[in-house]
């Protein structure tokens, strides 16, 4: 019998609150986390705003002052964020269970801040200056070692790159443990803080980001015909994922079952996504398949939505591909419209999103919807939440390199 994988803890570190309710109650209200800049000096950059995480301080959730200054920003919300859920779930990891407990938690850049920095120490003051700290600070999978580190996990424990897809593989390769029976549980999700000079020069210099510099907050606009780039943001989203059985047994809380997993490629172009949505469709099919259930029985669906010209032109695609007429009477919302785009951490924290969708029976908004695209014609939830009974929702997330994962989360039922 294949295990069942359910979703007991929740954790968050967003643009919009520092914890998943206060996220939730800022989502439901269509506030933005977007504003101007203010973690460097944004003079001569072609984007001046970012949804920047507000008044952390990585003392506040338990991290020692002098290892927080050993790890970058990255780290240091993944380590929040995974309190967070550990707290949620009431689950204390020790002797006796900490080797059957994971770690998966993935970051599409990584240590880019410590990174840049390090840099200009080399090139200003020459290498015997660079920190000790800089390669442990900077590589990718350290936010998932420096997690198992904090908590004591000495199960299985990797990272996952691929882009902006990162969140949502990390999820649902960390469930593929759990089924396999090689985890009982697994704290998994992604993490990002990519709001330095060589990211916005970077994205900018390729055309990526809204330049919409006089209205910040009115930036991020997913399926607008006046969209005009992604506004990047930063944060974590991390799930407490458990095998069912191990979950019922120590009477655990369930918020909802991780019941599709689909991933695929465009094999098309490195950062644009295939015109015809034939592989992201290709993906929400096998998430569909594997979940058993039917098109018709998908209540929400949280966009990748990500505010550029052709990717919402392609996700409309594969939504109508994938759904037939049902693309049409399903609820759908980018929730980045408010959030901004968090790169490695926006499959994970959409995640979270779709089981506060589920918890709370209200279809979160898409705002800023201004002028409607022919192409983009399907329920968007322009502006304003709305209260519908959400029993299966799905997360889409698409990354450069053609990566596409689609993620299934259901209502819990015995």
């Amino acid at each position: 019998m294949t295990k069942r994988v359910v979703v007991t803890g929740l954790g968050a570190i967003t643009p919009v609150g520092n914890d998943p309710e206060s996220m939730w109650q800022s989502l439901i209200a269509g506030k933005s986390g977007v504003d101007y800049l203010t973690l460097f000096d944004t003079n001569g950059f072609k984007t001046r705003f970012g949804a920047e995480v507000k008044g952390f301080k990585a003392e506040d959730f338990g991290i020692d002052r002098k290892e927080a200054r050993r790890m970058d920003r990255y780290a240091q919300f993944a380590i929040a964020a995974s309190g967070q859920a550990l707290a949620d779930a009431k689950f204390t990891i020790d002797e006796a269970n900490r080797n059957r407990v994971g770690v998966i938690i993935g970051s599409g850049i990584g240590g880019i801040g410590v990174m840049s920095e390090q840099f200009r120490v080399l090139y200003e003051k020459g290498p015997s200056r660079v920190s000790p700290f800089f390669v442990p600070m900077m590589i990718a999978n350290m936010a998932s070692g420096q997690v198992a580190l904090q908590f004591g996990a000495r199960g299985t424990n990797f990272c996952v790159v691929s882009a902006c897809s990162t969140g949502a593989h990390a999820l649902g390769e960390a469930s593929e443990i759990i089924r396999r029976g090689d985890a009982d549980v697994m704290l998994a999700g992604g993490s990002e803080a990519p709001l330095v000079p060589i990211s916005v020069a970077g994205f900018n210099s390729m055309t990526a980001l809204s330049t919409r510099n006089d209205e910040p907050q009115r930036a991020s606009r997913p399926f607008d015909a006046q969209r005009d780039g992604f506004v990047m943001g930063e944060g974590a989203g991390i799930l407490l994922l458990e095998d069912l059985e191990h979950a019922l047994q120590r009477g655990a809380r369930i918020y909802a079952e991780l019941t599709g997993y689909g991933s695929t490629d465009d094999a098309n172009h490195i950062v644009q996504p295939e015109e015809t949505g034939e592989g992201a469709s290709r993906a929400m099919s096998l998430a569909l398949q594997r979940a058993r259930l039917l098109p018709t029985e998908i209540d929400y669906i949280n966009a990748h939505g990500t505010s550029t010209q052709l990717n919402e032109k392609a996700e409309t695609a594969a939504i109508k591909r994938t759904f037939g007429d049902r693309a049409y009477e399903v609820s759908i919302s980018s929730t980045k419209s408010m959030t901004g785009h968090l790169l490695g951490a926006a499959g994970s924290l959409e995640a979270v999103i779709c089981i506060k969708a589920i918890e709370n029976g209200i279809i979160p908004p898409t705002i800023n919807y201004e002028f409607p695209d022919s192409d983009c014609d399907l329920d968007i939830t322009p502006n304003v939440a709305k209260k519908k009974v959400v029993r299966h929702a799905m997360s889409n997330s698409f990354g450069f390199g053609g990566h596409n994962v689609s993620l299934i989360l259901s209502k819990f039922e015995v």
